[in-house]
């Protein structure tokens, strides 16, 4: 299979940076109140969407039976519209996607049977962690379908990028453009930690890299 160029470029920025990108930009796609189990777990890839919805008796459907359909590499990312009262991934998935090489997990909600995660260093990302199932209790409604987590819409084969400050998701469309501009803002703030360790100023060396506007709003 063919490197992504993009995700390896992903790979080398972190959020904060790929964050400030966005806000110069003008993209809201700071995925808000998502967190990892652990703040060691880092993640990139692109998305694999599932959407769920309150069960329903008369149509009943499952919590999923996708795992194994999830490409080598791929973000499982899961919409359970911010319920924190039940779960939609457990230690069963934790294990058959690290068995599998997937990159990581994203949910609006929370995570269950956090032991295996931490134990495989499998990167999880939540809203927070409960024993709760959500079997019986939601659904399904659609996979790899556009979804919206920590209020940003995330659609299937978008970038995502996930570290200890949470995760950020790049529209497909924006790449190539956030990730430019995130390098160029990565490259003047190390031209920044490179002179005050060489006993510059911190103030003269913010205004001779631009430091305030590096994430100031573009004008269209």
């Amino acid at each position: 299979m063919a490197e992504d160029a993009n995700v390896k470029r992903i790979s080398a920025l972190d959020t904060a940076t790929l964050s400030d990108a966005l806000d110069r930009l003008g993209i809201p796609s700071q995925c808000l109140g998502i967190k990892p189990l652990n703040p060691s777990f880092r993640l990139a890839g692109r998305a694999y969407t599932l959407r769920y919805v309150p069960f329903d008796p008369l149509n009943p459907g499952t919590v999923g039976d996708y795992i194994d359909d999830v490409p080598v590499g791929g973000i499982v990312v899961l919409d359970n519209a911010g319920r924190n009262d039940m779960t939609v991934w457990g230690d069963i998935l934790t294990l058959v996607a690290n068995r599998r090489g997937v990159g990581g997990t994203v949910i609006d909600g929370p995570c269950r049977d956090s032991a295996l995660a931490l134990e495989l260093g499998y990167p999880l990302f939540s809203r927070t962690v409960s024993m709760r199932t959500g079997k019986d209790r939601v659904q399904v409604e659609a996979t790899n379908e556009p979804v919206v987590i920590g209020g940003t819409n995330v659609a299937p084969g978008d970038l995502l990028r996930g570290d200890a400050d949470g995760v950020i998701c790049i529209p497909r469309s924006a790449e190539e453009k956030v990730l430019a501009v995130a390098e160029e803002i990565e490259q003047a703030e190390n031209r920044i930690r490179q002179s005050v360790l060489s006993g510059m100023r911190l103030d003269e060396a913010r205004k001779v890299n631009r430091y305030h506007a590096l994430q100031t709003r573009e004008k269209a």
